[in-house]
């Protein structure tokens, strides 16, 4: 970093009080005002409309209006607006997905983690043969990407003669069902039905819903003021990967679309979970523009086990093996039989360079 002699900083400080002045002004303010309100009003309006559960969609709304006629969100911008709008709708029920994004370039909340690599995550890393007839493959997204589906679907042709796979989910943050698609066929020696898909009907039938005519979901009859699909596996022509052992290692960092695949595997039995519970983000969605460059993700719908009809909201997916995670990879290593110290040195070697902590508290049951 170039310090700047301190004559000129006081210059420069003293050009920035004078275009500070001119910039807030009555106007200025007035504008600043109507934008954080017109925001946060855009997302009371979304939530109240789209909300997977209706009576609470009211309820965010109602609390966001509330601290719009406060005057709360009106001298804030950027980060610290999108703050105060979590921390209300939160405060009412909450959500692991209900979080408002402010504008690219805006400061980072306070107390984030530190020392992460700089970038994007990719959305597969490390696959290959961990040992010999142990294949492994860490995803840490499920994008819309016909590149990534096509990446999934070469793993799983490639590995077709493993005796066990190991999907690493750790730092896995969400995304759609494209890649889960490519890989189940494999693993499935029946149809199966995997997971149910309940979006509120008046998104769904406004044909603006998340969920498209995939292969995968069938409609079936479920709620009222639901259109409910189940997602099923259907078993492709290749038996070999159908004996093979499945782990599946989870972290409270695993979320969403990622607990989704836990909860399939978990669900039918095919592979055991390894690790601590996911995040409890279950909810699914979409993501609005709410104006000025800040962005949320509305949750439209809730992904739960066919069975019970329980989902993972606030609870996460349980694991089979319950380990910290920093330890998952070698423990689903030792049940294979593989030598303790050299499952130690590969689970160093794989370990994540990403963050297997949760990043929000927890979110809790709602209350309907």
């Amino acid at each position: 970093m170039i310090w700047m002699r301190a004559t000129f900083g006081a210059l420069l400080l003293a050009a920035s009080s004078i275009a500070l002045a001119l910039s807030t002004g009555p106007a200025a303010t007035q504008q600043a005002e109507a934008s954080a309100n017109a925001i946060a009003e855009r997302y009371a309006a979304l939530l109240e409309r789209d909300y997977v559960y209706p009576e609470t969609g009211k309820r965010y709304a109602a609390a966001i209006r509330a601290s719009i006629a406060a005057g709360r969100y009106a001298p804030l911008s950027g980060t610290a607006l999108a703050q105060a709008i979590d921390a209300d709708v939160n405060a009412v029920q909450p959500d692991g997905h209900l979080h408002v994004r402010p504008p690219e370039g805006s400061a980072p909340p306070a107390g984030g983690p530190a020392g992460l690599p700089r970038g994007p995550k990719p959305p597969v890393e490390g696959a290959g043969w961990i040992v010999p007839g142990v294949a492994f493959v860490r995803f840490n997204v499920f994008p819309d990407d016909a590149a990534v589906t096509a990446t999934a679907a070469k793993f799983m042709a490639d590995h077709a003669d493993a005796k066990a796979i190991i999907f690493d989910i750790r730092t896995h943050n969400g995304g759609g069902i494209e890649q889960m698609n490519v890989i189940f066929p494999w693993l499935f020696a029946q149809p199966t039905r995997l997971v149910t898909m309940a979006t509120r009907a008046s998104v769904d039938e406004s044909g603006e819903g998340p969920l498209g005519d995939d292969a995968g979901l069938h409609l079936v009859k479920g709620d009222p003021g639901m259109v409910t699909r189940e997602h099923w596996a259907t078993p492709n022509d290749d038996p070999r990967l159908r004996d093979a052992k499945v782990y599946v290692l989870t972290s409270e960092a695993t979320a969403s679309a990622a607990e989704h695949f836990a909860l399939a595997m978990k669900h039918t039995g095919r592979g055991t979970l390894v690790g601590s519970a996911t995040a409890g983000a279950n909810h699914f969605g979409r993501g609005e523009e709410l104006g000025g460059g800040f962005r949320a993700f509305i949750p439209v719908g809730r992904t739960y086990d066919p069975t019970t009809g329980k989902d993972w909201e606030g609870d996460g997916v349980q694991p089979d093996i319950a380990v910290p995670p920093a330890d998952a990879l070698s423990r689903a290593l030792t049940e294979l039989g593989v030598e303790p110290d050299e499952a130690a040195r590969l689970g160093d070697a794989y370990k994540p360079a990403w963050p297997m902590e949760r990043r929000r508290p927890r979110a809790a049951k709602p209350a309907g």
